[in-house]
């Protein structure tokens, strides 16, 4: 990189070329930015709810993943536990804890939908989480068994279209000790996503920073029904 800024001459028409060559041989890297993030050094967390037949549609289908039997019948799955800046956010850190088994990670598909959804999680979140494997699980099946769905998504089996403002409402109404500050709807492709809920690090509600807090405005989001 350097040798290329070197030849870009010193013609005026060359000058903020040779800046900007200046700036990227300094950038770090994305994986060297990683790595400076630490296990345990966060603020809270997001919990994302995933609504599987948005996920099955988009991606799942063409995998042939389980999640998408339709003999499993998943709603609103735990997408992940996501440590979380007030800004930001950190990923894949390095952590002394040793990763989940096989087994724990089987031991998440009937919240999870698949154990390589939870083994994911886990290499990309959980261990910036600072707790061991089987602790960091545990703190994400009691995140997800904290809040109660929507009994009118459970039950949804044909497709429909609405406000995306109408799911974050049902949740708000299910779970009376949450505000609207502290709860954000995703889409995807006209699709409703997720329903991301903001925690404490004791995994109580809590206001969802800046970053975090950009609700899907769509009058007419798709929401598949459960199969």
């Amino acid at each position: 990189m350097r040798q290329i800024c070197a030849s870009l001459g010193r013609t005026a028409a060359r000058v903020l070329a040779s800046v900007l060559c200046g700036l990227l041989v300094l950038a770090p890297t994305s994986p060297a930015q990683a790595e400076t993030d630490r296990a345990g050094d966060f603020d809270y967390y997001v919990m994302a709810l995933s609504w599987s037949p948005t996920w099955c549609a988009l991606t799942g289908d063409a995998r042939n993943d389980p999640q998408c039997d339709p003999r499993e019948a998943f709603s609103f799955v735990l997408h992940g536990l996501w440590p979380q800046y007030e800004h930001g956010y950190p990923s894949y850190c390095r952590t002394s804890q040793r990763d989940p088994s096989r087994a724990q990670s089987a031991a998440m598909e009937d919240i999870m939908g698949s154990d390589g959804t939870a083994w994911y999680q886990w290499k990309k979140h959980g261990r910036c989480a600072g707790l061991p494997a089987t602790d960091y699980y545990g703190a994400m099946r009691k995140a997800y068994t904290s809040v109660a769905i929507p009994e009118v998504f459970a039950n949804l089996t044909r497709d429909v279209r609405l406000p995306a403002s109408v799911v974050e409402e049902a949740f708000l109404e299910a779970n009376p000790e949450m505000t609207p500050d502290m709860v954000t709807v995703t889409c995807d492709q006209g699709r409703i996503q997720e329903v991301r809920i903001c925690l404490t690090k004791d995994l109580t509600p809590r206001v969802c920073g800046a970053d975090v807090a950009r609700d899907c405005r769509m009058k007419n989001a798709l929401m598949d029904g459960v199969r």
